[in-house]
């Protein structure tokens, strides 16, 4: 079983960036096609964004133009920017089709 760690979220204001990162117990980024998922309150979770191991991106159309998915051979990243209130949610990372155990996910609160 694998575990992902995802980190940088944070308070931003409307219109700001962040930098989300996951960390996962072995090296799997650029075996599987890989994933970002964001769960705001009250909400079920949601696809985000998500990379294929041959480095192919995708978006939901809500995050598209302002997010950038991308991975090494150690982290997967979410550039995220001209970010929003309805951008505040927690953050996971996962693989982007058969999902593994989910981490804790990293807050993001989009306020001014």
């Amino acid at each position: 079983q694998v575990q992902f760690v995802e980190s940088g979220g944070g308070l931003v204001q409307p219109g700001g960036s962040l930098r989300l990162s996951c960390t996962a117990s072995r090296s799997i980024f650029r075996t599987y096609a890989m994933a970002w998922y964001r769960q705001a309150p009250g909400k079920q979770r949601e696809w985000v964004a998500s990379i294929s191991s041959g480095g192919r991106t995708d978006y939901a159309n809500s995050v598209k133009g302002r997010f950038a998915i991308s991975r090494d051979n150690a982290k997967m990243y979410l550039q995220m920017s001209s970010l929003k209130p309805e951008d505040t949610a927690v953050y996971y990372c996962n693989r982007a089709s058969v999902t593994m155990a989910w981490g804790q996910g990293t807050q993001v609160t989009v306020s001014s």
